[in-house]
């Protein structure tokens, strides 16, 4: 039989055992850094994009909220995780949100983390006070995809096989190509082409057909709390935008939709102070 002492310690082990397996199966999904106090304020990046991508508001938020800044699994430093990746980043916010005890928070989402805005708000609408959204639809896939069906959407496909196979130098270049259209501020390329290199693999293949295969769209009636919009024009133009998210953003009851003229999808690196001025304006920061 163990005497006390062991069984003390024996306890002792199990306790920062499972303490460590809690922390570590809660940070798989993503990291997160928080800083600040006050009112939340939670800050989803975009697809392969790392928190860093707020560093243009974040102190300014810092100053008068507690601001959760997030990058998710498998991009920036963090771990991959296994597949479905988006429903289980979603779920794991969701857990994180009633874990901490964060009473009605503000999302701010770009691109991909708009769309998780979207989402979590459309599940729990009483959970959240704001939803602000950074060039982002409830179901890209259907602007990118003639006769779109998210059912037909499956990972095993010519196009992601040739990207999971393309070697580094490849992807590269084919990185350096995309942010070509992101952002009219060349001195971000790099920065962008780099976070999607660093990213996993299969993570930027695979959680990406998670995100094409996401139709939110019918999901925007159940949303009841506020929702800002800011929309990018660059490259396709007003018009186009304008007609994309008016049809897109059908169902959603309160919105306000703000345009970012001659700005990529990148708004906070291509207008940044209007876009500093817009956040502060819709969070009542003088």
């Amino acid at each position: 039989m163990l005497n006390k002492y062991k069984m003390k310690n024996l306890r002792s082990y199990i306790c920062v055992f499972l303490l460590f397996m809690a922390t570590k199966n809660n940070a798989q999904e993503f990291e997160v850094t928080v800083t600040g106090k006050g009112k939340p304020v939670l800050l989803f990046p975009g697809f392969a994009c790392t928190a860093e991508v707020y560093k243009g508001i974040v102190n300014e938020l810092s100053s008068h909220y507690e601001v959760h800044s997030f990058t998710f699994a498998g991009f920036g430093k963090v771990p991959p995780i296994t597949f479905p990746w988006l429903p289980k980043i979603k779920d794991a916010l969701q857990v994180y949100i009633q874990k901490n005890h964060i009473n009605k928070p503000v999302i701010i989402g770009h691109s991909l983390g708009g769309v998780l805005g979207l989402w979590l708000t459309a599940e729990e609408p009483k959970a959240y006070s704001k939803l602000i959204v950074i060039d982002a639809l409830p179901a890209t896939g259907a602007i990118m995809m003639p006769n779109y069906k998210s059912e037909n959407i499956t990972y095993e496909n010519p196009h992601n096989k040739k990207i999971i196979e393309m070697n580094t130098r490849d992807f590269t270049n084919m990185a350096k190509q995309m942010v070509q259209s992101m952002s009219l501020n060349k001195e971000v390329h790099q920065q962008l082409t780099d976070w999607m290199v660093m990213s996993d693999r299969s993570t930027f293949v695979y959680g990406y057909t998670d995100f094409l295969k996401l139709d939110l769209r019918d999901k925007l009636a159940d949303i009841t709390i506020p929702v800002s919009i800011y929309a990018a024009t660059y490259p396709f133009g007003m018009e186009v935008k304008q007609t994309n998210y008016k049809t897109q953003y059908a169902n959603l009851k309160n919105y306000t939709l703000n345009f970012a003229e001659n700005s990529g999808h990148f708004i906070m690196y291509d207008k940044p102070e209007w876009f500093l001025k817009q956040i502060k304006s819709e969070l009542s920061i003088k």
